[in-house]
């Protein structure tokens, strides 16, 4: 087995720990005919190979194929296995990166100021907190619909801690908690 110089180590390591394991872009000073011979190596020994850049990614372009395409580098699994990786943790280490990146960050909700919605919501963090009768009559809607907003949009879309809880002389009354 051919040893690896530390130039080619560099680039080998570098490209596994990469999204889609891209040589791309090579260490810092390695360019011109330098470049063309360690890549040139490389490729021969099997270890990367020329693969078509995805300009909608941005890819960094190794070679320009005269046609209006790219190349770009890719490290295969002998050059994973070259350097000690196994191909199968740097494509599971590739999948969880791709699914961490896909997860969308949840958006917080924010009221309008002077909204029915905000309206409901100072009711709520009273003390005494709020009956739908209450509700009902500060925003002009049906019962149902002050249900509504306090099970859909303040508790499940907004994420707010409101309890409910039978009180003599008034009924169910809902509070906004401080959590």
């Amino acid at each position: 087995m051919t040893k690896l110089t530390e130039t080619q180590t560099i680039i080998l390591s570098a490209g596994a720990q990469r999204a889609s394991n891209l040589a791309m872009p090579l260490p810092k000073g390695l360019h011109g005919a330098a470049a063309k011979k360690v890549i040139s190596m490389m490729i021969g020994h099997g270890w990367l190979e020329e693969v078509d850049a995805d300009m909608r990614k941005a890819e960094p372009l190794w070679r320009e194929t005269g046609d209006g395409h790219g190349t770009t580098l890719a490290v295969t699994d002998a050059g994973l296995l070259a350097i000690g990786v196994e191909p199968v943790v740097v494509q599971t280490m590739a999948a969880i990166r791709k699914r961490a990146a896909e997860v969308p960050v949840a958006k917080v909700p924010t009221p309008r100021t002077g909204t029915k919605q905000a309206q409901i919501i100072t009711l709520l963090q009273r003390t005494e907190g709020a009956t739908i009768a209450e509700i009902v009559v500060t925003t002009g809607w049906q019962a149902h619909s002050a249900r509504g907003m306090i099970s859909g949009a303040l508790k499940k879309k907004m994420g707010l801690a409101i309890i409910s809880e039978k009180v003599d002389g008034r009924g169910t009354v809902h509070r906004l908690t401080a959590s």
